[in-house]
């Protein structure tokens, strides 16, 4: 049977998530802040050290990748542009969440577990 949740009761369940599971591209362990970036337009908020996490990456997503202690994407497969990068790179890297980008916001505390593919809020 098909079941509708309206946005607001998807919200509430996206605030108190504080775990998000995907797949490890790159293991690693980190913990840092959590800058979200939907495109370029958004480069700017890009802090060194921080944790990008995104819906996916282009190559005009590089020069952040290199500034990030940790990647997480929304979306993506083991060959993506993030994978790839990521293990180029030798950046913790999780990917395929689906919900990161909601669930997280600029400025949160987390705990990127690339090993096992769990980000946590801290």
């Amino acid at each position: 049977m098909f079941s509708f949740h309206p946005p607001s009761l998807v919200s509430a369940r996206n605030e108190r998530t504080t775990e998000v599971h995907g797949q490890s591209a790159q293991p690693g362990f980190i913990r840092g802040e959590v800058r979200i970036i939907r495109g370029v337009r958004e480069f700017f908020k890009m802090k060194s050290n921080a944790i990008l996490v995104t819906s996916m990456t282009t190559p005009d997503f590089v020069p952040l990748m290199e500034r990030a202690s940790a990647i997480v994407t929304d979306e993506g497969g083991i060959t993506c542009h993030a994978a790839i990068v990521s293990r180029e790179l030798r950046i913790p890297c999780v990917i395929g969440t689906k919900i990161a980008t909601k669930v997280f916001k600029d400025g949160d505390l987390v705990e990127v577990d690339a090993n096992h593919g769990i980000i946590k809020k801290i």
